[in-house]
């Protein structure tokens, strides 16, 4: 049984900019994807606009990008995300650095798990306590695939 309750208290302003992609759950829409960043910014009318963008197979290949958009809930943890129309889907914030320095996001099935850090890479230490979060709330972390980053 997954454990997917967020966190309880959420800072919109806090959350805003560039994430890096430090490790996720294969899916077909980020697949052979690497340097993968999501950036979050706030439009006018409190809309939040996502950017998803990775290079495909190496930092040389094609840069892909996504564009969606983001809403809050009543849950502070929670967003509500879309890439395709209306089509939202659940943006679970179930762990986050008090500095907002990196997250563990989940979505409300157990197939989706990213870590995210504000810079590309983390500590072997951080990562370790971070996975070990994630397998407290009965994620199979041996899923997780780390996504190379650039030495920027």
């Amino acid at each position: 049984m997954i454990n997917k309750a967020t966190i309880n208290e959420f800072d919109l302003d806090r959350y805003l900019g560039k994430w890096y992609e430090i490790a996720r759950f294969p899916h077909s829409f980020e697949k052979d994807l690497v340097g993968v960043t999501a950036t979050y910014t706030l439009l006018e009318n409190e809309r939040i606009q996502v950017l998803n963008q990775g290079y495909k197979k190496s930092f040389n290949g094609e840069l892909k990008k996504a564009y969606g958009k983001a809403k809050t809930t009543n849950d502070p943890g929670r967003l509500k995300v879309a890439f395709f129309l209306f089509f939202y889907a659940d943006y679970n914030i179930l762990e986050l650095d008090p500095d907002y320095q990196w997250a563990l996001i989940g979505s409300s099935t157990p197939k989706y798990l990213w870590i995210l850090s504000r810079s590309p890479h983390i500590d072997k230490k951080l990562y370790s306590a971070i996975i070990q979060k994630a397998k407290d709330r009965g994620y199979d972390t041996a899923r997780l695939t780390l996504v190379p980053q650039k030495n920027n």
